[in-house]
């Protein structure tokens, strides 16, 4: 087994910034606001989703909200995390 510790800080902000944009992408696709989408995975305002989408102040989605984000926008996971 290979052990992986070369991950950069630089590596792991542009993982969660695709992230962010797919999510972005896939919600604008659907044509649902971060509002919409916010209350649909059980939030009760955009902020988490405007931060997370952009990556800004360190925020990003969980596994968790990635999966229900994914129901919401009938999206594949895969679609969601970068390759």
């Amino acid at each position: 087994m290979h052990i992986l510790n070369d991950l950069t800080p630089a590596e792991l902000e542009n993982f969660y910034r695709n992230i962010g944009k797919n999510v972005k992408n896939a919600r604008k696709e659907k044509k649902i606001s971060q509002m919409q989408l916010a209350l649909a995975i059980g939030h009760n305002s955009v902020g988490h989703i405007a931060k997370a989408e952009l990556y800004k102040y360190d925020k990003h989605f969980s596994l968790e909200q990635l999966l229900k984000i994914s129901r919401v926008l009938d999206v594949s996971l895969h679609d969601l995390i970068p390759k």
